[in-house]
């Protein structure tokens, strides 16, 4: 049996990851590879420490981690017990339990990690992120109707003093100005 990945330097990865200190956890990443002895078992670890790194910096909002309620204490739990149940089983091999033990390691550190400061994405903050959105795109939508008011009555105000400035015509005539209304 090789060596495991450092445990130390997980658990700090877990923590700026889920802070989203990217630049630190990358920092991390790069020691924990240095450090790891070579096996199929740390390269499936080490596979899903960049896969979660590289989930969070885009947050695709159709992976699993984003999704993730880190809130949920029950449902972590039940998480990190599916994830251990693929550890032991005879199933996967050593890169497939690597994988998995990293997601259960994971899993065993969320509820002891303080909430982070920017939220993570998760289902309630899709739906206030949503209206946050909607309620941005009403104000341009407002501001824009205003801006074009504006421009209307400055329009409107140019006609009429240019009327007022050009001398009368004969009879019959018309100015441009009469067609542009």
């Amino acid at each position: 049996m090789t060596k495991p990945i450092p445990k130390i330097y997980a658990t700090r990865f877990f923590q700026l990851v889920t802070s989203r200190q990217f630049a630190e956890a990358e920092r991390i990443l790069e020691r924990v590879k240095q450090k790891m002895h070579v096996s199929e078992r740390n390269r499936g670890y080490f596979q899903a420490l960049y896969g979660m790194l590289q989930t969070q910096k885009n947050t695709d909002r159709h992976a699993f981690l984003p999704s993730l309620d880190v809130t949920n204490k029950k449902q972590l739990k039940k998480y990190r017990k599916e994830f251990l149940n693929h550890v032991e089983s005879r199933l996967h091999d050593e890169y497939d339990r690597g994988f998995f033990e990293a997601w259960a390691d994971y899993m065993k550190i969320l509820p002891k990690i303080e909430a982070p400061a920017t939220p993570v994405f998760n289902n309630t903050n899709k739906k206030a992120t949503t209206e946050q959105k909607e309620a941005e795109a009403t104000e341009a939508k407002t501001e824009e109707e205003t801006e074009t008011t504006i421009e209307i009555k400055d329009r409107e105000t140019a006609v009429e003093s240019k009327k007022e400035k050009e001398p009368p015509t004969a009879s019959g005539q018309s100015l441009l100005v009469d067609f542009a209304e």
